[in-house]
């Protein structure tokens, strides 16, 4: 199966990002989109205004750390960001993001990216191009059957799709 490349303008955040400002507590009750627009505005108040559907979160080590709130992932989701790429991700988050169709990646080579460069990733092949200052970067691949849940839109819209096309068979009790 062939996957889209993911193409967009990096938005550049450091170590530790607390997945409490990602999703603040202050907005749970609020619906997801009134949530979103307040994403990662401790750190950068114009993010959430001005990022634009498909650009490319880039961030340090452990990011998402913090709360196990599956509201941060789904927030960046909200805000149609095409991919996150990190040193290094806390687990849950990083869960979170595949499980919503998010594709998380990782790479070391993260501090030779800087902010507004426009990005192309192949994330089945682990290729990333810096169109900006024309390097390739090495990323670690998403593997094409976790990319085709992805693609899908996440694990339950991955999973209705297998289910209607009867490739998983639901046993009742």
């Amino acid at each position: 199966m062939k996957h889209k490349l993911l193409k967009g303008k990096a938005w550049v955040f450091g170590d530790e990002i607390n997945s409490d400002v990602m999703a603040p507590g202050i907005y749970f009750k609020e619906s997801m989109d009134v949530m979103a627009s307040h994403c990662l505005e401790a750190i950068d108040p114009l993010f959430a205004k001005e990022v634009r559907p498909g650009d490319i979160v880039v961030a340090g080590r452990n990011f998402g750390v913090g709360s196990a709130r599956e509201q941060a992932a789904l927030a960046f989701k909200e805000l149609k960001v095409g991919a996150i790429i990190a040193k290094s991700y806390a687990r849950i988050f990083y869960r979170n993001s595949l499980n919503f169709g998010l594709p998380a990646l990782i790479s070391e080579y993260v501090n030779e990216i800087r902010p507004k460069d426009e990005l192309i990733i192949n994330p089945v092949l682990g290729e990333l191009e810096n169109l900006t200052t024309k390097k390739n970067i090495i990323i670690s691949p998403i593997p094409e059957h976790l990319m085709e849940m992805i693609s899908a839109g996440g694990l339950m819209p991955y999973l209705k799709e297998k289910i209607d096309n009867g490739e998983i068979e639901v046993r009742k009790k």
